[in-house]
């Protein structure tokens, strides 16, 4: 024996000890950890389509997690944080958060964008006893088929896009959908629950086209998509290949009459930013995160704004920020670093933080949270600087996530 089972079990051999000595051998302060360390890992793309929504950002969100942890629960501890740049390869990524589990000793990963990569880490976390965070990539695989004791989806994935999005505009009477889809996991799986939404609806997909990631010229893609005659063009995609698509089809006149519009399933502020309002004007998408939504949303995002060059975080950043503080409440108050110890008090401590709203754990390790719906603003709406956004509806937790399906997930399977 070791650590605090030994302890208690002195306890219980001596019935003249004393109540305050069994709380001192018993509980000895933060025991369960080595070195009295802890230490996480940011993998995410630094430099490539989805730089803007985590990259660098990510990284100030975890720091500033551990800063307020540091400063709260997680007194006494000392906290690592490593990051690195996985190039949107899977190989990489798992190659990376290899070297760090065995070389560097992490106990958790986190933002983990680009569902490819993630899907990697998820195996390799569970084969060597690591939490994975994931705040970036979309997949809902990562719940179901490939679900994890270890693993914790975040922010925001597929589906909850596609009942945002997807959803509202088959539900105005916008009934028949073209996607134009990112050639990968991700995109995919954002096409698969859009156009099952959109079905389930009474609406039609007519058809579909993918492109490789990280395409310059969509032009050859939305000429085909107008082609349709669709009511929706949706963009089953991310980060820049999302911008360089909306600012092709604004150039084209795509998506721009009466009788068809564009969609983005997923759309981030840095993109909004990037393509500026008069190009972004009207977009609806769902987020789970804006800077502007009450006074802890603008006083954090203040604090990040300072640190990141005037940037206000992404949904992304907000669910780094959010994903790491509650891990690290959860290795002070289990007082251990084991991932099946943190995990299950991850599950038990609520998630309370200036990010999430009515969030909580699923077995299944969906985080479900409060998600909106939301409309960029035309320039004569916009007021101040950032100031893009103006909310259409809520979305509960409870509807804006698929549900659980024990089908899906071994978890869930009676053992």
């Amino acid at each position: 024996m070791n650590g605090i089972p030994h302890a208690v079990a002195l306890c219980r051999r001596s019935l003249v000890a004393s109540a305050l000595a069994c709380a001192f051998v018993a509980a000895p302060a933060l025991a369960q950890i080595p070195g009295n360390t802890v230490r996480l890992g940011v993998l995410t793309d630094m430099s490539g389509n989805y730089a803007g929504m985590g990259g660098k950002g990510s990284v100030i969100a975890a720091n500033m997690a551990i800063e307020d942890c540091l400063k709260a629960e997680c007194k006494g501890l000392k906290i690592e944080l490593l990051s690195a740049d996985h190039q949107n390869k899977a190989d990489v990524a798992a190659a990376k958060a290899r070297e760090w589990i065995d070389r560097n000793k992490v106990n958790a990963l986190a933002d983990l964008t680009n569902s490819a990569a993630a899907l990697a880490i998820q195996k390799l976390a569970l084969d060597k006893g690591v939490i994975a965070l994931y705040s970036g990539p979309a997949t809902t695989r990562l719940t179901n088929e490939d679900c994890s004791p270890y693993g914790f989806h975040w922010m925001f994935d597929t589906y909850s896009q596609a009942v945002g999005t997807a959803a509202a505009l088959t539900r105005l009477g916008q009934k028949s959908w073209y996607f134009v889809t990112v050639d990968y996991a991700f995109g995919q799986s954002l096409e698969q629950d859009a156009g099952d939404v959109v079905k389930k609806l009474g609406g039609t997909v007519v058809g579909r086209i993918r492109h490789p990631l990280n395409t310059n010229d969509f032009s050859s893609y939305l000429m085909q998509a107008q082609a349709s005659k669709a009511q929706v063009i949706g963009l089953a995609s991310g980060g820049q290949d999302t911008v360089n698509a909306i600012k092709q089809a604004r150039e084209f006149g795509v998506g721009n009459s009466q009788n068809q519009r564009l969609a983005a399933l997923l759309l981030f502020l840095s993109d909004v930013h990037a393509l500026g309002l008069k190009t972004a004007q009207g977009l609806t998408f769902a987020d789970g995160f804006y800077w502007d939504f009450d006074e802890r949303t603008r006083a954090f995002s203040k604090r990040f704004e300072a640190r990141f060059s005037g940037n206000k975080p992404t949904m992304v950043q907000a669910g780094v920020y959010s994903s790491v503080y509650h891990y690290l409440k959860a290795v002070a108050a289990s007082q251990s670093v084991d991932a099946a110890t943190v995990a299950k008090k991850m599950r038990e401590i609520p998630i309370s933080d200036p990010v999430m709203r009515n969030a909580s754990i699923r077995p299944d390790g969906r985080v479900i949270h409060d998600m909106y719906l939301f409309q960029v603003k035309t320039p004569a709406e916009s007021k101040a600087p950032w100031d893009y956004l103006k909310l259409v509806t809520p979305i509960p937790a409870r509807q804006a996530f698929k549900p659980l399906d024990p089908g899906a997930c071994k978890l869930l399977k009676p053992v």
